[in-house]
């Protein structure tokens, strides 16, 4: 037998359990929660098919098209927020000033918490008695600025997004610095032959040569705002009034509060559906750009 053949055995072979793994609990739960999609089921008994029958009742709910909205929002927030804050922070760990470190331990911090814990915290900042956002403010001569800033409905979802977006820096933060690392030292130096230096340099040199990475990253952004959930449960619930109600707390609320699983079925594959559509709509707009 050639090596060759021998070689790619053994990978499959190493391969297979992780597939097996990722088969049994990825795929195949995708693939149920479509099937159940179809039907009226409780849970327990009997599934009763209905058709696209879930996928109307959602269409026509105002709560599923504000969860919409507000993930649309946190969309847009995480790429504006966290994907740039990620790459300033990881332009930064070239220079060891104690601002830069402070910083980085800041864009470090959430790795080593758990969403829970910054949901809490995040909820006693935003307290309007005790909280320390007011308080502050107070103390600036601020006191007209004050709120209760999860309670009002037109501010509340954009204060969410705040804990959610520092929660997710660290991973895209690590991710910049490796593709940063892999740029050649011998393009920063003919740069800066040419007279490229700070901004220019950036956007002439540094972006174009990590531009595949800012894609990728893009995607992450997509997907993990549209199955966000752990936050908002904590700190309001998707309320008040459903006005912080996600996809995810949709879907949650849908199903396990009054054990509608059909239905809850339903909303996980649009979720499904409306992150490939992001996802596909990135991709194509980034291939025209690269192009």
């Amino acid at each position: 037998m050639p090596s060759s053949l021998r070689s790619n055995r053994f990978i499959l072979i190493a391969l297979l359990p992780a597939l097996l793994i990722f088969v049994l609990f990825a795929v195949l739960p995708i693939l149920w929660s479509i099937y159940y999609g179809f039907f009226q089921w409780k849970g327990m008994g009997d599934a009763k098919f209905i058709g696209l029958g879930n996928y109307r009742e959602m269409l026509q709910d105002p709560v599923f098209w504000r969860a919409l909205r507000n993930n649309l929002i946190l969309v847009v927030s995480a790429i504006v927020g966290q994907i740039p804050i990620a790459l300033a922070g990881a332009l930064l760990l070239t220079a060891n000033t104690w601002f830069n470190r402070l910083i980085r331990s800041a864009l470090f911090m959430p790795m080593v918490l758990s969403t829970v814990v910054i949901g809490m915290i995040w909820g006693y900042i935003y307290n309007y008695q005790f909280g320390l956002l007011n308080q502050a403010l107070t103390l600036l001569g601020l006191e007209s600025w004050t709120q209760a800033w999860l309670s009002n409905p037109k501010l509340n979802m954009y204060a969410v997004s705040i804990p959610i977006n520092w929660s997710n820096i660290g991973p895209y933060l690590i991710i910049f610095i490796a593709a940063l690392q892999n740029i050649s030292s011998e393009i920063h130096d003919a740069s800066a032959i040419d007279g490229a230096t700070g901004w220019r340099k950036l956007v002439s040199v540094t972006l174009p040569m990590i531009w595949g990475t800012v894609v990728v990253t893009i995607v992450l952004c997509i997907a993990g705002s549209l199955k966000a959930f752990d936050h908002v449960i904590v700190m309001t619930g998707g309320g008040p009034a459903k006005s912080t109600e996600l996809l995810a707390t949709y879907m949650y609320n849908s199903t396990f509060a009054v054990y509608r699983y059909g239905y809850g079925s339903a909303v996980s594959t649009m979720i499904l559906l409306i992150s490939l559509l992001l996802i596909g709509l990135n991709m194509a707009v980034t291939r025209r750009k690269s192009s």
